[in-house]
């Protein structure tokens, strides 16, 4: 009988490379992996990386020198990094880095059990080990066909459209890192979905580094449009929620699929990182403001009570202080619903990197410190239209503040990052057990500015994980 090989993963970064983990963990326990929660018993150890902006570089850094740690005082023999720090800086790395055994860069990452393999032969055999970088351009995009292993809750899941991006944008490293656009096909996706149905997933969140530009390398034979209704058919699933929705693409027939299609969330993820036009023009973004603001009343009136996320960038190099003060008064007028405010990174490889008139380090600290406050006072008030309303609660479980409270979330709050409804009464439910992944309903009484607290009300359904007393 094989003995197991025992191994530890750490995921950094956004859900898109949370989902390359998750295939590459499926790949591993196709074979004699197993998975451990504790470092220390690990024999494997793999960092899948983030190099976004610099704070994600420190992070990754950090991580693999706390992971090599157990080289020493754990069982670790192979520590592996992969991801897109791997692919920014693999010569770099490899010289400043001896702890590190493998370096696996986003396009190699399906190779996994293959590498992992050759270094565990030559160490088994005293041979020289094999090289220890593979790093090329990005073309490999996993499909339905390819394992996966899921490692969130039972009830939610990431489906990614396509891989890599052919936009330009001036402050951004990922097409670099990830390559040009590869999409999926719309059945490998609706296979994949179907199967994570069937397996207890009720929402399903859509990624890819533009949704829009899902199919654009067909020219569009296969589309964001066409995709969308199929994925409603699958039974099982209750919520589709979009990640990434670019603004200057957005065509009259997808907000016609979204506002017809019960089982997509009025919800909008839809970064604009600025609305100065001199500003969006120096970012290479494809808007204006004036385009900016006529979609969100259109997709306002089409689709009644939809929410809006977005990402806003303060401190890019040759901001003013008016044109920061316009951004202000025009995200008061716009009202959005949640908004990530980000100071200005500057790096290298980009176009924004080279430009003149960098903003002071300290100004951009400031500049995010005063839109947050307004922003949050805002959120204050656009949470208070809740007040008293009866709402639909997909539950996660105890909160992560205190044992005293469930928390779940509306259809409207993405997972980690938009807040939670806090339950605090379950009386109304007649001693009937709520679990995760049911779907409650839940009178709001209190509204803070991140968080909604409520009653329960109601149970509206059970999910898979249910086991009735």
């Amino acid at each position: 009988m094989t003995t197991p090989i025992p191994i530890y993963f750490v995921s950094l970064g956004c859900p898109k490379n949370l989902v390359d983990s998750q295939v590459m963990l499926g790949l591993l326990e196709k074979e004699r992996y197993v998975l451990t929660q504790e470092p220390q018993n690990a024999q494997v150890i793999i960092v899948n990386t983030c190099s976004f902006i610099q704070a994600s570089q420190e992070e990754s850094i950090e991580t693999i020198l706390e992971m090599a740690q157990f080289k020493e005082s754990g069982q670790c023999e192979i520590l592996v990094a992969s991801g897109c720090l791997t692919q920014r800086y693999s010569k770099k790395l490899e010289t400043e880095m001896p702890e590190v055994d493998l370096f696996i860069g986003t396009g190699q990452y399906h190779r996994i059990t293959e590498l992992l393999e050759k270094q565990r032969q030559a160490l088994e055999l005293g041979s020289p080990l094999p090289k220890r970088s593979y790093v090329d351009q990005p073309a490999f995009i996993h499909t339905e066909q390819d394992p996966r292993l899921h490692t969130g809750p039972q009830y939610s899941s990431f489906l990614k459209l396509s891989e890599g991006c052919n936009r330009r944008c001036a402050f951004c490293i990922i097409p670099k890192l990830r390559g040009n656009v590869r999409s999926r096909t719309i059945a490998s996706l609706v296979k994949e979905a179907a199967a994570m149905a069937s397996n207890g997933v009720r929402e399903l969140n859509l990624v890819a580094q533009d949704l829009t530009e899902y199919g654009m390398e067909w020219k569009y034979r296969e589309k964001l449009e066409m995709l969308l209704p199929e994925l409603c058919k699958i039974e099982g699933i209750e919520w589709i929620r979009l990640h990434y929705v670019y603004p200057d693409q957005f065509s009259d027939e997808l907000i016609s699929v979204i506002a017809r299609e019960p089982k997509i969330v009025k919800y909008l993820d839809m970064p604009i990182q600025h609305t100065n036009d001199a500003i969006l023009k120096r970012m290479n973004r494809r808007l204006t403001k004036a385009k900016l603001f006529d979609l969100v009343q259109k997709l306002r009136d089409q689709i009644p009570g939809i929410v809006f996320r977005t990402s806003i960038i303060v401190g890019f190099p040759g901001e003013t202080q008016e044109q920061f003060q316009e951004l202000c008064e025009d995200l008061q007028s716009l009202k959005l619903d949640h908004v990530g405010v980000f100071r200005y990174s500057k790096e290298e490889g980009t176009q924004a990197a080279l430009m003149p008139h960098q903003v002071h380090p300290a100004t951009k600290r400031r500049r995010a410190k005063e839109l947050t406050q307004i922003l949050q006072q805002q959120s204050q008030e656009l949470q208070n239209r809740y007040l008293g309303s009866q709402v639909e609660v997909l539950i996660e479980g105890p909160s992560s503040e205190t044992d005293l409270l469930v928390q779940g979330r509306m259809s409207t709050q993405a997972q980690e990052i938009d807040g939670h409804v806090l339950i605090n009464d379950l009386d109304q439910l007649g001693g009937h057990p709520i679990r995760s992944g049911d779907l409650i309903e839940v009178e709001i009484t209190e509204a803070l500015p991140h968080d909604l607290l409520g009653r329960a009300t109601r149970i509206l359904s059970h999910g898979s994980s249910y086991t009735p007393h």
